[in-house]
């Protein structure tokens, strides 16, 4: 059957990826680094409305997962969407809630 040619171990790294954009906090996290260009922490935490600790735990994850990377400006740490799959992801996703909405 020639339907299965793609391997699991081949889609390891997809899997991981998909794995740490499974929360809806930090898949609108890396949705929105993606809309906005990066930006700094004080300016998602106003944005989504939820405790600098809850989106600083997320946007670990989201590190450590290597999707995002940050860097310090003065006081504040801005990040970014690192990962071309992610962002990739985080498009097709903004798209289909577009059209979604449009009906």
């Amino acid at each position: 059957m020639a339907t299965f040619q793609v391997k699991p171990e081949k889609l390891k790294h997809t899997a991981e990826v998909l794995k740490a954009l499974a929360h809806p906090v930090r898949l609108c996290l890396v949705v929105g680094l993606v809309r906005c260009g990066g930006c700094a922490v004080r300016e998602i935490q106003d944005c989504l409305a939820l405790p600098q600790a809850t989106v600083s735990q997320h946007l670990a994850k989201l590190r450590a997962a290597g999707l995002v990377t940050a860097r310090r400006q003065g006081k504040e740490v801005h990040y970014e969407v690192s990962s071309p799959l992610a962002r990739r992801i985080a498009e097709l996703v903004w798209e289909s809630t577009e059209k979604a909405e449009k009906g």
